[in-house]
């Protein structure tokens, strides 16, 4: 049978061949001239075809719905398109006027890869999908609301070889914060000075997390060497006061300490290094993840990856307690403010509430996540807040535990939250960004990420300081960007 060719009304082959793709051998068409960019086919078949007529008149029939399904998809493909387009210079618009008065504005990302899916969908997915965007981004431009939090960034500590765990802040009254990292160390940094005043050295594996006690110059690190440390870590404004239980040879960091490339770029500014704890806190058979102190700090509560959770006696050092009944490996633990309340979060999708205001202490569990819990901590208001890696954070009732007060979700797994003392949760996500909630779940604020400030990597954790209006830094956040961000949050006045 002869091969046919698509034919224009003006005698050359049409463009348009190639994105409709090979008719029948034995066939021809021709186009003429149409508005809708692919022509009006018409098929002729050659006289010496010896096709039966009814196979060709099925064929016209075949061709002739193609032609119209192509001409529907093309139409269809042009609306939405413009419709797409008209959304997207909306949306540019508000997000421009938003981000010019240093408002936050929700994340447009996944509405623009959605609407860029659209050209190659089928028609009934295309329709479909358009509705769902103009819905979505109906209710994104309706829910457009003045700020109520303002934020920004005030300060940066960098100096860390590897990604920063954790970061928390001394009692009030210091300015002092102190940090957590993969590459084995912790630090204190002066907050005034953006600086860092010491270095603690005395741990062989990675430092996942630290806490200041509340009333003595002492800190406690857990670590990925199965131990957990007390440490003295007296400073002042000035210079660095040089604790009691640091080596008298230790003043300062020597090549020992780091390889012999990084010596130079790694002393941050010659701070003194700190190698002996004042107190070693043994038992765990895996990674000690965190460790908290307890009301009066006389205790702390640890949490390991062996799947157990460890009380100790600070003064002895000795175990107190061992807590066990996580199913899998433990990934925080966190006290009460004032009383004898633990909470510990696990792999194994619960968080566990342990009471030891009893000579006999109880437990309680409870299943309100999907995935791994990766943080659970109090409020002031007697409520513990939960985090997961099911991208959610749920707010609870220590009156009333059956189900969340609030279900804050997100298109992220959250890490290690803080909630400051006047109720506003701190969520750092794993995607660079961290947000901020109120206890009813309302979103207050995102804070600024962008080329020039933000972290550049998964944000690990964060801290709230002292609520101060003289717009100083009273929020930081840590990540694996190896950086600690100081940050200024204060509510936005009224005009």
């Amino acid at each position: 049978m002869p091969q046919f060719d698509v034919i224009s009304s003006s005698g050359g082959k049409h463009s348009k061949s190639k994105r409709l793709g090979s008719f029948p051998r034995g066939t021809a068409a021709s186009a003429d001239s149409d508005t809708s960019g692919f022509g009006r086919l018409k098929y002729e078949f050659d006289s010496d075809s010896t096709m039966p007529p009814i196979l060709r008149a099925r064929l016209r029939e075949l061709f002739s719905q193609i032609e119209r399904e192509f001409e529907s998809l093309y139409t269809e493909n042009a609306q939405l398109q413009e419709k797409v387009d008209n959304l997207n210079e909306r949306l540019e618009r508000e997000t421009a006027l938003y981000e010019k008065h240093g408002i936050d504005c929700p994340d447009f990302e996944h509405v623009t890869k959605s609407a860029s899916k659209y050209k190659g969908l089928g028609s009934s997915q295309k329709l479909k999908t358009a509705h769902k965007l103009k819905a979505q981004t109906s209710k994104i431009v309706s829910s457009f609301k003045g700020p109520t939090i303002g934020c920004s960034l005030v300060s940066q500590f960098s100096g860390h070889r590897d990604g920063v765990w954790d970061v928390s802040v001394a009692r009030p009254g210091q300015a002092l914060i102190g940090t957590a990292s993969a590459d084995h160390s912790a630090c204190i940094w002066s907050v005034e000075k953006g600086r860092c005043l010491l270095q603690y050295l005395g741990h062989q594996g990675s430092v996942n997390s630290i806490k200041f006690h509340p009333s003595r110059d002492l800190v406690l690190t857990a670590s990925g060497d199965q131990t957990a440390h007390i440490w003295q870590a007296a400073v002042t404004w000035e210079h660095v006061k040089k604790p009691s239980s640091m080596d008298e040879d230790d003043s300062n960091c020597d090549k020992d300490d780091y390889g012999a490339d990084d010596f130079a770029a790694e002393l941050m500014d010659g701070s003194p290094c700190l190698r002996t704890p004042v107190r070693e806190l043994v038992g765990h058979s895996n990674a000690v993840m965190a460790a908290d102190w307890l009301p009066n700090a006389d205790q702390v509560i640890t949490a390991s990856w062996d799947r157990t959770a460890s009380l100790y006696d600070v003064e002895t050092g000795e175990l107190l307690h061992s807590l066990c009944g996580h199913d899998q490996e433990l990934t925080y633990a966190s006290s009460h403010h004032s009383q004898r309340l633990v909470v510990t979060s696990s792999i194994d999708t619960t968080f566990r509430l342990w009471d030891f205001r009893e000579p006999i202490h109880s437990v309680s569990v409870f299943q309100g996540h999907t995935e791994t819990v990766t943080c659970a901590v109090f409020t002031r208001e007697d409520k513990v807040v939960s985090g997961s890696d099911d991208r959610s954070v749920k707010v609870w009732d220590l009156r009333n535990m059956r189900s969340p007060l609030a279900t804050i979700r997100s298109d992220s797994s959250a890490n290690r939250i803080a909630v400051s003392p006047s109720g506003v949760i701190g969520i750092p996500y794993d995607n660079r960004q961290v947000r901020l909630f109120d206890l009813s779940g309302n979103r207050l604020a995102r804070l600024p990420r962008s080329s020039r400030q933000g972290h550049r990597r998964m944000v690990c954790c964060v801290a709230w300081g002292d609520d101060k209006a003289d717009g100083s830094t009273n929020f930081y956040s840590c990540g694996f960007d190896r950086l600690v961000l100081g940050w200024s949050i204060q509510p936005c006045k009224e005009n």
